[in-house]
């Protein structure tokens, strides 16, 4: 090995306490993907946060995007928003609640499409960032920090997945 490939193998850590906290970085993910889920299915369910609730929601989905009946695909929008994103919050029932969101998102992005990729403009950029977000949550399970290895549920090892 050469003297410089040496040293740079060699070098010492820039940021050692950022290496030390770096098992919180999945359960960051993981949280704040349920946290930023849950208030949206609110607004469909409740009016909260701004939103127009589960009637209006509903006659929106039905007249504006086709999905009939209206108030049956807005209740199930928003639930799978609230209870979802929840279950990642608490990593309870991780893999299940990140495919029922990462199908949601895989349906908000047929209806985005037309309006191109920024958010800005309604395009899908926004559910293809929380979709991919989902997938990931999905392949890699609640993790040490959840309910689900709590309980004793499956779980990736960090060693055997390369993380």
């Amino acid at each position: 090995m050469s003297n410089e490939l040496n040293a740079t193998l060699n070098t010492p850590r820039v940021l050692p306490a950022a290496d030390r906290m770096a098992t919180l970085a999945y359960p960051l993910v993981r949280v704040t993907t349920g946290l930023m889920l849950i208030p949206h299915g609110a607004q469909k369910l409740f009016g909260w946060f701004g939103g127009y609730g589960l009637t209006a929601t509903g006659q929106y989905f039905e007249s504006t995007l086709g999905m009939s009946p209206g108030i049956l695909f807005a209740t199930l929008a928003g639930l799978v928003e609230v209870f979802g994103g929840l279950a990642l919050v608490l990593g309870l029932l991780t893999r299940p609640a990140a495919l029922a969101v990462a199908v949601f998102m895989a349906v908000a992005l047929s209806v985005h499409i037309p309006n191109g990729f920024f958010w800005t403009a309604g395009g899908i950029e926004y559910p293809l960032m929380w979709g991919l977000l989902a997938v990931a949550i999905f392949l890699r399970g609640g993790g040490p920090y959840s309910l689900d290895a709590r309980f004793g549920r499956a779980q990736v090892d960090d060693n055997a997945a390369g993380a």
